[in-house]
Formats: C-alpha cells, sequence, structure tokens
C-alpha cells in the first residue's frame, strides 16, 4: 500500500513559480515511478510529469517542457514538481500518483495509488 499526500498548491500571478510535494507512506516508494497529473474542471485528467524507480529518468507533457522539473527523493519518500513560468492555463487540480510500472507512464489506468489533490490557481 501507498499512501499520497500533496501540498504546496496556491495562488499565484501568471509567470510565478510553485514547487507541490507529495509525501508517501509505506516501503514501497522507491520501487514505485511517480507521476503528477492534473485536471481541470470539466475536463479529463491529464498527464504532466512522472519520473521511474530504478534509475530515476523524467518524462514531461508537452505543455510543461522546459518549465517544470520531477524530481524524488527516496530517502523522504517524497517527490517533487517544481513549476516555473506558470500560465492560467496551468490552473487545475494536481494529483500525484505511484505505479510499480516504468513504462507507459503518461496513462492515467497504470497508477495504483492516488493523492487526493492540490489546487493551483495562476491569475493573469
Amino acid at each position: 500500500q501507498v499512501h499520497l499526500v500533496e501540498s504546496g498548491g496556491g495562488l499565484v500571478q501568471a509567470g510565478g513559480s510553485l514547487r507541490l510535494s507529495c509525501a508517501a507512506s509505506g516501503r514501497t516508494f522507491s520501487t514505485h515511478s511517480m507521476g503528477w497529473f492534473r485536471q481541470a474542471p470539466g475536463k479529463d485528467r491529464e498527464f504532466v510529469a512522472a519520473i521511474t524507480w530504478s534509475v530515476p529518468r523524467p518524462y514531461y507533457a508537452d505543455s510543461v517542457k522546459g518549465r517544470c522539473t520531477i524530481s524524488r527523493d527516496n530517502a523522504k519518500n517524497t517527490v517533487y514538481l517544481q513549476m516555473n513560468s506558470l500560465k492560467p492555463e496551468d490552473t487545475a487540480n494536481y494529483y500525484c500518483a505511484a505505479t510499480p510500472r516504468q513504462y507507459d507512464l503518461g496513462n492515467t489506468a497504470g497508477y495504483g495509488y492516488w493523492g487526493q489533490g492540490t489546487q493551483v490557481t495562476v491569475s493573469s
């Protein structure tokens, strides 16, 4: 079992930055790939970024590439999403998720564990 709790969301002006954190419980964090997804009202949940667990390798959606950095600290059981140059279209509820897989990480169906989400609002 992996229990996930996100934090770090908030209200920020366009061009600003936020750092999201996702703390995981359980001893299996180090053998799970971690993903960040987001969902805006009326829209499907979409992939933002992911990082594998064996040799940490990041993956990003085209919409955030160059503006976001995903990282993980296995000693702290935490995954981070640093978001820079935020845009109003980044406004959404951001969720972290965990999967033992190291492939197809952009697909929500592969993740068995999800947090409750943290709201990010970017004002123009």
